[in-house]
């Protein structure tokens, strides 16, 4: 009895000693204990070489590196073992914040972590440095992820000592040249014994020896990514025993090689694989690829996209249902499978994903009974009938985008064989050219849950009577009506978008019954009315979307309500009143955008005291606007983009920006501002865009922001005075440069090479002078449009501008630049569209060379001290004959930074948004001589031509009726002779014209256009010129001599004047060479005509001595 006593009490106390050391350890597990200082360090020096804008190492402070974000520790030994540093670079959706570090390499310092076990710095910028061979001696290393974080260069070999590795995911962009990772030689895979994940997608393995190794040298390998590597089938070790490759692959992606020709053998020894992915594969060569099924009968989704799967013999003794009942999914897109749906497809009776898109099928679908989901979009069936969307009773998702049925959605026919029950739940039918309205008859789909009809040409009203629908698109159609009252039974509805129709009326009340409503979409439509308190009620809203209207009132304050709101667009309708402050409560807001309305009052702090997530923020266009807001104000948010445009900013420029550090599109044009730009403006270092135009900042431009991201800096109409600086040169991504209407002086720097990605230089009405500095040609061939007009530049033009061939616009104009227009302009800068060398010095004549810029619509090189004749070749300029498309217009549009200004209708123009209409001629001014060539009347685009003040003569072409689309005409202050054609009663369009100063004769033409054109001052100066709207009449009522006669005179002319001077000529040979030649072989009369000479003067020289010396005799006795 003791000894049991004694036996429960060791029992007790062993109890106890185990909870205790239990819990200790759990303790010591759970314990914070402070990490290693040298790991500490080598982490604060990898911090200090990474710029951290969105400050994911905020919280690495302090002594315990165990506690900062991203750093994770061993709980007993407090050594660092986990790196958690993932960002999202090139990868983010801009309506989600953002992260990612940057730097120029990976510190050297980290290697001090020796314990690490897992590594991620994927979705960083390393811009294009190399992976750091340190790498490798992180022994105890088991996950490392470098995907995506822009690293260039060779994989180091050193990867290859991590036998502990167990996922390795390399992943690279291989769109990107200079940021492209390499390797000259796989064989350091074999290291890597304990690997299971492979991930070397975009990595270019074109060069790479032993890239077999990767196959058949790491067995334990489950998945294997290799796509997009530059892969041939050599690479594939396929002289390898098949048995020792990849024996526990599961997933294998070969995707978008150059493989080509048959399939290896040893895929029928991948027993395990159930993901095979060979799209790019050339198949079409391939006997056997029919046999890719049962080769590998464990595959459940298989990849065949873009295999030239065209001429494949899908044949029954391949596919049969008992051979493949474990494939699922099915991909077969992009192969130009035509004609028939190959139905033994129809064998696969465990397929329940078919992808056919993107292929040249036309005939009927057949019903395949256990398939789930059919995407036969983008074919050629001609009939929405074909697809048989009535026959397939079991489906539940069917796309059929992109055939371009036309014609309308109908019901099923009386002979087709309906189901008594749809299982569709998506019907995805967009861009198919369908017309009418939608047929009741698809209520019958009773399961649909998801109707996609966008951009197609419906017509009628918007459909209620879906009733089990949860999203429903119709965007780009041609719906009209008001939105029906009855839209509100359709409640189970979280996803409507109507955008882009014809819809009219308003927004109907009904709409609050929504409830679970969460994307609203209304944009581009013609509604009318209020926006309703009611929608307030929709409170899972996430989106909506009701700008470009013509909604009027106020924005509700119940809107406040939507506290799931991410994205409000009210931007372009008619809205008044102030901003409601209940806008502050929509946390979660992301982007807000009333611009373009005429909303007016106060915005101040309280309207966005809980806009903790907004990144977006557009009140542009609001001219009543007012923000004032203090200079201690420190917002809640991070703003992306800024956009305060055209509404009024008091208090100076706003200091709460300079807390928005991760800024990138920030525009305050007209917005009243005032003095100098602040410093810190110069540390904003993520501004893409920055539009401060159009106000009234003064100072110099040193305070712009220093950053390579800087893309746009438009500051034209201020009062900003100095110089361009130099370190303006240090943005190199600068992509438009306006400082345009400003006080600048001195020269353009020279160093103007640096700006590699320029494409628009905008430095008009600048004052800046000097001669253009030589560096202008070397901003490589990027730049577009050029403006240097209304300076004071001189000098010639650099010959470097000719590397400037992708230049469209050069514009020179009233500047004092001197010499010929050079020959190289034509030459070489041929892609011109608009050269305006107005108001110069430049002498000489026009060279022909012009002609080869085939694309000008605008050629002013009015003003100038040009002397010749012009061109023949004009007549050749097809930009000037030939309508440019929609496109072409709509990019000049777009363009509103551009300006170009012509006379026309003898009036100065200034041309933005509409200078892609704009077809003009402008040589006045200078001194042509010679005819106007008739090739020129071949310009039949050409809106504008103005010759005036020059010394033309000849006459009027009689072709000058071809030029139909001529508005303005000047040829006044000229020597043109002649009669005015008839023909320019056919210019319909002409609506300003001037013939005034010349020499012309005759009845002035009558009829259509010329009627309007009745101000006699455009025919004055013509003494010989009569009829309306001149005073005096015509005596001859009879027209004068036709146009031929005048021709046989003007040749007779001609020949006399070749008679005249063949006489000349003749007479001087022969006086000249009768007494020269004579000279010439007489050696007596040359000696006697030499002494008379003498002697004549001689005797001139003593009369002349004689006179002079009587005249100064006559002076001295005078006095």
């Amino acid at each position: 009895m003791g000894n049991q006593w004694v036996l429960g009490l060791h029992l007790v106390f062993l109890s106890m000693f185990l909870v205790a050391t239990k819990y200790t350890c759990l303790g010591a597990q759970n314990s914070t204990r402070s990490c290693h200082e040298r790991e500490r360090l080598a982490l604060l020096e990898f911090k200090h070489s990474v710029k951290d804008d969105f400050e994911i190492l905020s919280s690495w402070v302090g002594i315990d590196c165990c506690s900062w974000k991203g750093v994770r520790c061993d709980g007993v030994t407090g050594r660092v073992v986990g790196l958690h540093l993932r960002g999202d670079f090139g990868d983010y959706d801009y309506y989600e914040d953002g992260y990612y570090l940057e730097g120029d390499k990976v510190t050297p310092y980290l290697a001090e972590l020796r314990h690490l076990q897992h590594l991620d710095l994927s979705g960083n910028n390393f811009y294009g440095s190399q992976i750091p061979k340190f790498i490798g001696s992180f022994k105890q290393l088991s996950y490392l992820n470098l995907s995506y974080a822009f690293f260039s260069g060779i994989i180091p070999h050193h990867i290859g000592n991590l036998s502990n590795l167990k996922v390795l995911d390399l992943r690279s962009s291989s769109y990107d040249e200079t940021r492209l990772i390499t390797s000259n030689d796989m064989a350091w895979v074999s290291g890597l014994s304990s690997l299971e994940h492979l991930d070397l997608s975009g990595v270019n393995l074109s060069q790479a020896n032993n890239v077999d190794m990767v196959f058949y040298m790491i067995p334990s390998l489950t998945y294997l990514s290799l796509s997009w590597c530059g892969l041939i089938n050599a690479d594939l070790g396929l002289h390898l025993n098949s048995s020792k490759i990849l024996p526990n692959i599961e997933h294998l992606d070969l995707s978008s090689n150059s493989f080509e020709g048959q399939l290896p053998h040893f895929f029928q020894n991948l027993t395990s694989l159930t993901f095979l992915d060979l799209s790019y594969y050339n198949l079409s060569l391939a006997w056997n690829s029919v046999n890719l099924l049962n080769m590998i009968p464990s595959l459940s989704e298989l990849h065949l996209s873009v295999c030239g799967l065209h001429n494949a013999p899908f044949s029954p003794t391949y596919l049969n249902s008992s051979a493949h009942s474990n494939i699922q999914y099915l991909d077969l897109s992009c192969n130009s499978i035509g004609g028939r749906f190959p139905s033994k497809l129809m064998n696969i009776t465990s397929l329940t994903f078919l992808d056919l898109s993107e292929n040249l099928l036309h005939s009927s679908v057949p019903v395949m009974p256990n398939l789930l989901k059919l995407d036969v979009s983008y074919n050629n069936f001609e009939h929405i009938e074909l697809v048989g969307i009535w026959r397939q009773c079991h489906l539940k998702e069917l796309s059929v985008s992109g055939n371009h049925f036309g014609g309308e959605m109908i019901g099923p026919s009386s002979n087709t064989s309906e189901c008594s029950h749809y299982a569709l739940e998506v019907l995805e039918a967009q861009v198919n050219e369908l017309n009418g309205s939608i047929p009741e008859s698809l209520g019958r789909l009773r399961s649909l849950e998801a109707l996609d009809l966008s951009d197609n040409k419906l017509t009628g009203s918007v459909p209620t009577f879906l009733g089990n629908l949860t999203k429903l698109e119709l965007y780009y159609n041609q719906f009209s009506g008001s939105i029906p009252e009855s839209l509100g039974r359709l409640t189970g509805l979280t996803y409507l978008d109507l955008q882009s129709n014809l819809l009219t009326g308003s927004i109907p009340e009904s709409l609050r019954r929504l409830t679970g409503l969460t994307y609203l979409d209304l944009q581009s439509n013609l509604l009318t009315g209020s926006i309703p308190e009611s929608l307030g009620r929709l409170t899972g809203l996430t989106l909506l979307n009701l700008q470009t209207n013509r909604l009027t009132g106020p924005i509700p304050e119940s809107l406040g309500r939507l506290t799931g709101l991410t994205l409000l667009y009210l931007k372009s309708n008619l809205l008044t009143g102030p901003i409601p402050v209940t806008v502050g409560q929509l946390t979660k807001l992301v982007n807000l955008d009333v611009s373009e309305n005429s909303l007016e009052g106060v915005v101040m702090e309280a309207h966005f005291a809980n806009l903790s997530m907004l990144l977006s923020l557009d009140t542009s266009a609001n001219h009543k606007l007012i923000f004032n807001v203090s200079h201690e104000w420190i917002p809640p948010f991070q703003l992306r983009n800024v956009q305060l445009s055209s509404c009024k900013i008091e208090n100076g420029f706003p200091h709460w920006l300079q807390n928005q550090r991760k800024l990138v599109s920030l525009e305050l044009s007209n917005t009243s501002l005032y003095g100098p730009l602040p410093t810190w403006l110069r540390n904003m270092s993520m501004i893409a865009s920055l539009d401060l135009s159009n106000n009234k900042l003064i100072g110099s431009l040193i305070n712009l922001p220093l950053s390579e991201y800087t893309r746009i800096i438009l500051l034209q109409h201020n009062l900003l005075n100095g110089s361009i600086p130099r370190s303006m040169c240090r943005r190199r991504r600068l992509v438009i440069l306006d400082v345009s209407s400003n006080r600048l002086s001195g020269n353009i720097p020279d160093c103007l090479e640096n700006l590699q990605d320029m494409r628009m230089l905008i430095l008009s009405s600048t004052g800046l002078s000097g001669v253009l500095p030589s560096s202008f040609g070397n901003i490589y061939s990027s730049l577009e449009w050029l403006k240097l007009n209304d300076n004071n530049f001189n000098g010639q033009l650099p010959r470097d501008l000719g590397k400037l061939r992708d230049l469209k616009l050069l514009d020179l104009g009233n500047n004092k630049f001197s010499g010929i227009i050079p020959k190289w302009i034509g030459k070489k800068l041929s892609s011109l569209e608009i050269l305006r060398l107005h108001k110069n010095n430049f002498t000489g004549g026009i060279p022909h060379s012009l002609c080869q810029c085939s694309d000008l619509r605008i050629l002013d090189i009015a003003h100038n001290h040009l002397i010749g004749s012009i061109p023949h070749c004009f007549g050749e300029m097809s930009g000037m004959i030939e309508a440019r498309d929609e496109n072409y217009r709509q990019y000049y549009e777009d363009t509103d930074v551009i300006d170009v200004i012509q006379v026309m209708k003898g009036i100065e123009l200034d041309y933005t948004t509409t200078m892609g209409l704009v077809i003009n001629m402008d040589l006045s001014s200078n001194k042509l001589t010679g005819e106007i060539p008739p090739e020129i009347t071949a310009l039949a685009m050409l809106m504008g031509l103005n010759l005036s003040h020059n010394h033309l003569s000849g006459s009027i072409p009689d072709s000058i009726g071809n030029m139909k689309a001529l508005n303005s005409l000047d040829f006044s202050d000229n020597q043109l002779t002649g009669t005015i054609p008839p023909s320019m009663a056919a210019l319909n369009f002409l609506s300003s014209m001037n013939l005034s100063y010349n020499k012309l004769s005759g009845r002035i033409p009558t009829g259509k256009q010329l009627q309007t054109l009745n101000d006699p001052s455009i025919y004055a100066g013509n003494r010989d010129l009569c009829g309306a709207p001149l005073p005096n009449n015509c005596s001859n009522p009879e027209n004068p001599p036709a146009t031929r006669s005048k021709k046989k005179y003007k040749k007779a002319n001609g020949l006399r004047k070749v008679w005249f001077y063949l006489d000349i000529t003749c007479g001087f040979a022969t006086g000249f060479w009768g007494i020269i030649g004579v000279l010439a072989f007489k050696k007596q009369w040359r000696r006697k005509l030499f002494m008379i000479a003498e002697v004549t003067m001689d005797k001139v020289y003593v009369a002349v001595a004689v006179r002079i010396s009587k005249i100064k005799r006559g002076r001295r006795d005078a006095k």
